[in-house]
């Protein structure tokens, strides 16, 4: 739980592992009464069991700095890249197009907050500025700093930012996967299981979805389809309409582990026409769309949008199979991007990539997306809470109305029009829907039985501990709180209910975790290496390199 000044409470949820410096963020919800107290002081976050005990907590033992405000300037994150060149995400600080370095500044601080290095920015553009690391003296061993940007003339942006070199985020393998798949999500775990399941058959080794707050079951989606033998990976990122910067990341962050990446949401799905005639699905599919010359950094493939095809809720046989109506002509596109292709400002357009003068782009005429866009009304309405491009105007906001990010003719109330569910039908499309159906069934998108996967720990906050760095306060009425403590732990779990481990005949195998399922840990996590039923139980180490006490 959140208490705030003046002893009111919230229940903190957790969002995960932050990806650059590695702390654990939670969102609280503002209490009424904290609003009205400013400057208002960072929230302490406590166990649940001591929610009594809030209101008694001394205005003295909250920390000394303010709860920061996600409407003014902020950098928000930054990643150390394989290289060691560093990234820096802000808002409100760097223009959208490429901004001129000179005056952009990168500046790290230690924790006394005196400034220890300062250099120019080697690039910027939109929310990123890729600066220098820090002289090597300071890049060393466990040394922790703040790093954050500024305006020539001007005082350094609020922070949230730090670097340490060691937690750079960034996970070098000994080969590279060919093709990738990134997207940023929130409250889609019902569409995500088709989504990849789909592109897996087709090719895609390695998926990336960067998880912009969800509230529903996304972590038990994702757990099911690891089970299955997929390569699924959350990354946190709960930064409010930062698309641009959340995909910068993205084809920064995975270059050492992806050749190519495909940039595609979860309604969006790369297909041929030209598969109809094939039995089954291959893995070559989507790769044959990579056969391109060297110096082709990144192929364009068209995006057909698919309309609600009568239906009134979301079809129980999933978004290929359950839509088969669509406008005509081509309306955007999508892009597969080679990484090594990305120019040094990862400035996109979440369509697109800027690239290396070295590389051109091209259009392939051998797939195109089938973008089920303007789904059930049920479903679409959804879209009108927010957005998550930082340059799309929301849907409830009354500026480019006949923006093609829009539906036409919708205007800015979530009221559904009469005749939505016939509505964007121009052809019947129908071919992907059968081809599906003959490569993975029919209803192929429903739940399936898999290993019972799930890992028992502490659902709430270690005892003692203190959000020991910045806070900020959202636009609405919540705030997040980030730890950073690290823990030490791999091989300390008991494994129970696995035939083979309990034969002695153990084989583990480690699995990456970039999200948080339940154990609010910096670990590797293991599961018996066949399909049954595995506990997990976490053993409890203290000695925390931060605040608190006890892991658990």
């Amino acid at each position: 739980m959140c208490a705030f000044q003046g002893g009111a409470s919230s229940p903190a949820r957790a969002l995960g592992r932050l990806p650059g410096p590695g702390r654990h963020a939670y969102l609280c919800l503002m209490p009424e009464p904290a609003l009205t107290i400013q400057p208002l002081k960072a929230p302490l976050l406590l166990p649940s069991s001591t929610a009594t005990a809030a209101a008694a907590v001394p205005v003295a033992d909250f920390p000394a700095r303010v709860l920061l405000n996600w409407s003014d300037r902020l950098v928000f994150d930054s990643a150390v890249l394989h290289g060691g060149d560093v990234l820096v995400f802000a808002k409100g600080v760097i223009r959208r197009q490429l901004a001129n370095q000179a005056d952009l500044q990168c500046v790290y601080r230690d924790r006394a907050g005196a400034v220890v290095a300062s250099f120019p920015a080697i690039a910027s553009a939109q929310q990123v500025a890729r600066c220098s690391r820090p002289p090597m003296h300071l890049s060393s061993g466990s040394t922790e700093l703040r790093v954050t940007l500024a305006i020539t003339g001007e005082e350094p942006v609020p922070s949230l930012a730090t670097y340490r070199p060691q937690q750079s985020g960034i996970l070098v393998t000994p080969r590279r996967n060919m093709l990738c798949a990134c997207t940023m999500v929130r409250n889609i775990s019902k569409f995500v299981r088709e989504w990849v399941l789909y592109h897996a058959a087709l090719g895609v080794d390695q998926f990336f979805l960067y998880d912009n707050g969800s509230e529903d079951n996304l972590a038990d989606q994702v757990a099911q389809l690891r089970s299955a033998g997929i390569d699924v990976s959350t990354v946190a990122w709960p930064w409010i309409k930062t698309q641009e910067a959340g995909l910068s990341h993205c084809a920064a962050a995975h270059q050492t582990s992806c050749q190519w990446m495909a940039f595609i949401d979860v309604d969006e799905f790369i297909f041929s026409p030209r598969w109809k005639s094939l039995e089954k699905p291959s893995k070559s599919m989507l790769q044959a769309i990579l056969s391109v010359d060297p110096w082709i950094g990144q192929i364009y493939v068209p995006c057909y949008d698919f309309g609600p095809s009568g239906q009134i809720a979301h079809p129980q046989e999933g978004v290929c199979q359950g839509y088969t109506c669509r406008l005509k002509d081509m309306q955007r596109h999508k892009s597969v991007v080679r990484l090594d292709a990305v120019g040094q400002s990862l400035q996109n357009s979440v369509h697109h990539f800027t690239l290396k003068s070295a590389f051109n782009a091209t259009w392939t005429k051998l797939a195109r997306v089938n973008h089920y866009k303007y789904q059930a009304w049920t479903e679409f309405k959804v879209k009108f809470k927010r957005r998550v491009s930082a340059y799309v105007a929301d849907w409830a906001d009354p500026v480019d109305l006949q923006s093609k990010d829009r539906a036409p003719g919708l205007g800015v109330d979530a009221i559904e029009p009469p005749g939505w569910a016939e509505k964007f039908c121009q052809v019947k499309d129908t071919v992907m829907q059968e081809l599906s159906a003959k490569w993975f069934g029919i209803g192929f998108a429903r739940q399936a039985s898999t290993t019972d996967f799930k890992s028992e720990g502490p659902h709430g906050t270690r005892t003692g501990d203190i959000a020991p760095s910045p806070s900020f306060q959202d636009h609405g009425d919540s705030c997040l709180l980030f730890l950073d403590a690290f823990f030490q732990v791999s091989n300390n779990f008991a494994i129970k209910n696995c035939p083979a481990c309990r034969s002695g005949n153990i084989q583990l195998r480690p699995i990456r975790i970039h999200h948080l399922l339940l154990l609010h840990l910096m670990m590797a996590e293991f599961i018996c290496d066949m399909n049954a039923s595995v506990k997990l139980i976490p053993v409890c180490r203290c000695g925390l390199v931060g605040a608190g006490s006890c892991c658990c």
